[in-house]
């Protein structure tokens, strides 16, 4: 895939909205493309995590796996992106993720965004607001469920 064509698809995910073309550029640049064959596995639950993937194209299934027993959670299909924490902090995968059809998926590197957040500062403060939105609606959505589950 051209540099391009990766800039294009690293503008598209919602974690990287506001970034300049310099700095998509710096970020294509330091991604890896990878094809994976439908069914192939990209990580395991409790792997470590150093890195986020955006899915460019196919899907990827979410997974739960114990005991032969495979529970699917979710498919995440092009323009998102899995493992965003592992970007910032060291942390564990908390599912499975495997290609359910041919896919391709760039990988971004934790060492290689720290970089970025250090040349520029503005990120970090940009993506400090991106988390906080995002837990206040995950907070949401669980007080919107929680009348379901009380007795």
């Amino acid at each position: 895939m051209a540099l391009d064509d990766d800039i294009r698809t690293l503008s598209s995910v919602k974690l990287f909205e506001g970034f300049t073309q310099e700095q998509l550029r710096l970020l294509a640049f330091g991604t890896e493309s990878m094809h994976l064959a439908a069914n192939r596995k990209l990580y395991l639950e409790e792997d470590e995590a150093d890195s986020a993937y955006v899915v460019v194209s196919g899907s990827i299934i979410l997974f739960r796996e114990s005991d032969e027993n495979r529970t699917p959670l979710a498919i995440v299909k092009p323009g998102s992106i899995l493992g965003e924490l592992a970007l910032i902090a060291d942390t564990r995968r908390l599912t499975s993720a495997a290609a359910a059809t041919d896919s391709e998926v760039l990988r971004l590197n934790r060492k290689m965004f720290h970089r970025m957040l250090e040349e520029y500062p503005e990120l970090a403060i940009r993506l400090h607001r991106h988390i906080a939105d995002e837990l206040q609606a995950l907070i949401r959505r669980i007080e919107e469920l929680a009348p379901r589950f009380t007795p």
